[in-house]
């Protein structure tokens, strides 16, 4: 029975990302993206996602690692097991986690993918982060600039480097100011670098 194929993730920004960049490399295998207002609602939602999906759906779930990657996925973990999947594993797979259901529950197959990497900790910013291209002489000024904000006058926190980066990234394009989506599209991000090709194996293998 060919079920459908949802995404979830924690707001409209990976939403309007993740749809741009599966336009860009011709993802066409998801019938819905749906956001949440946060990684805690994001949360709370995921146990009634799954016990309440039909025969031949598959779930796809994109989170934030945030500050520490570790307890992002103990908190995935618990409540995949809780419900019933088998041999959930100890870490996230690099690669992106696809889990199948247990045979004697109508469950979904899941799949986890923590942003940016399954590796390392942080966030939507830190993935877009490695679709600037690395030897812009531009990028470097970027860098630069945010690094030598003077004493007392940065206003962000430090785990919001990667905000602060790829914003003012786009803030000194050719057209300044483009949400996070439609700067892939604008190819203000390069959607074909190794970073995505994962991304985009792992939604293949999910949704196949």
């Amino acid at each position: 029975m060919v079920g459908k194929k949802i995404l979830l993730v924690e707001g409209n920004d990976d939403e309007y990302v993740l749809r741009h960049l599966c336009r860009s490399r011709d993802v066409g295998l998801i019938d819905e993206i749906r956001s949440h207002g946060g990684v805690e609602e994001l949360l709370r939602s995921i146990p009634v996602y799954l016990n309440f999906s039909g025969e031949g759906d598959i779930v796809g779930i994109v989170i934030d690692a945030d500050t520490d990657l570790a307890k992002r996925w103990r908190s995935l973990r618990d409540r995949l097991t809780n419900l019933g999947y088998p041999s959930v594993r100890e870490d996230p797979d690099p690669q992106g986690t696809v889990l199948e259901p247990p045979a004697d529950k109508l469950l979904p197959r899941v799949g986890i993918w923590i942003m940016p990497d399954n590796r390392t900790a942080g966030m939507l910013e830190d993935f877009l982060l490695f679709l600037v291209p690395p030897d812009s002489r531009l990028y470097g000024h970027v860098q630069a600039s945010v690094n030598s904000i003077p004493e007392g006058e940065q206003c962000f926190k430090e785990t919001d480097k990667s905000k602060a980066l790829i914003h003012t990234w786009l803030a000194w394009q050719e057209k300044p100011g483009r949400p996070l989506g439609t700067a892939v599209t604008a190819r203000f991000l390069d959607p074909n670098v190794t970073q995505v090709d994962i991304l985009v194996a792992w939604l293949r293998r999910l949704y196949v």
